[in-house]
């Protein structure tokens, strides 16, 4: 993909603010393709700002109200990324919130880590308040009626080398009397 190129596509703008000077291509990080969707020409100004979030000026990128609706894939992700890293402003959750990008443009966009918040990432805790992770062992506080397998599941039983229910805080999963079942956090606590 050439300089070349992209100016045609853009018209020799700034695909994100449309800016005229200091132009350059910008290869958008983890794009699953190669060419011309996974670049955009950018002004120094978005490059600086999309490299060092310390130098990002919240208004400058009101201009996304415009870009965010281009049909280049790759200004669509960086429309995404840069209202997502600014959403606590206000306005950029209300256009992220019209911003639609269907599973494999999200899974692109995502793909840097952009919108993940630690903070709200789905915590397993045992009966004790103890963090799992995959690959714990725990033991079972409770004697649990197996559904489906007809057996109990008894008290002290241990359960080695659980895996997590990605996105229920409240079930993980092992293997009981040689049966991989689901269990619930709440009755089980880390060894």
């Amino acid at each position: 993909m050439s300089l070349k190129e992209l100016q045609t596509r853009s018209g020799s703008v700034c695909e994100l603010c449309g800016a005229t000077e200091n132009l350059s291509k910008y290869d958008v990080p983890k794009s699953p393709n190669i060419g011309l969707d996974s670049s955009l020409l950018a002004c120094s100004v978005c490059n600086e700002q999309i490299e060092d979030p310390e130098k990002v000026d919240l208004n400058h990128w009101r201009c996304l109200n415009d870009s965010m609706w281009s049909q280049v894939p790759a200004v669509q992700i960086m429309a995404w990324r840069m209202l997502t890293r600014l959403r606590n402003e206000g306005w950029p959750q209300d256009l992220l919130d019209m911003l639609y990008l269907d599973e494999d443009m999200m899974s692109w966009a995502q793909a840097t880590g952009e919108g993940n918040d630690p903070d709200n990432a789905i915590k397993h805790i045992d009966a004790n308040g103890a963090v799992l992770i995959a690959g714990d062992s725990v033991v079972l506080i409770k004697d649990l009626n197996v559904k489906g397998a007809n057996f109990t599941a008894k008290r002290g039983t241990p359960v080695r080398n659980i895996s997590l229910v990605h996105d229920n805080a409240e079930h993980i999963e092992g293997r009981v009397n040689g049966q991989h079942i689901v269990i619930l956090t709440k009755y089980v606590k880390k060894t």
